[in-house]
């Protein structure tokens, strides 16, 4: 599976904003359930006011519950499976 250039790009400023220092973990509303979330945001600023770009939420719970790797398709690692 392909990393999408979008995702790669978001990773990178986020990788920047880490750098710089300018990370922030806000309690926010999840728009759906209502239920709290703590989103990691890049911190900006915009004309004097700072601006907070949301990258995602710390998975509630055991995130090794929450997802799994790809599964294996085709060739893995540049080897043939089999």
């Amino acid at each position: 599976m392909s990393i999408p250039h979008h995702a790669r790009a978001n990773f990178n400023t986020l990788l920047r904003a880490a750098e710089d220092g300018s990370l922030a973990l806000m309690e926010c509303t999840d728009t759906v359930t209502g239920e709290p979330r703590y989103v990691i945001c890049a911190v900006g600023r915009d004309d004097g006011d700072y601006v907070f770009t949301p990258f995602g939420h710390l998975a509630d719970g055991n995130p090794y519950d929450a997802y799994r790797p790809p599964e294996p398709s085709g060739e893995t690692n540049g080897v043939a499976p089999g």
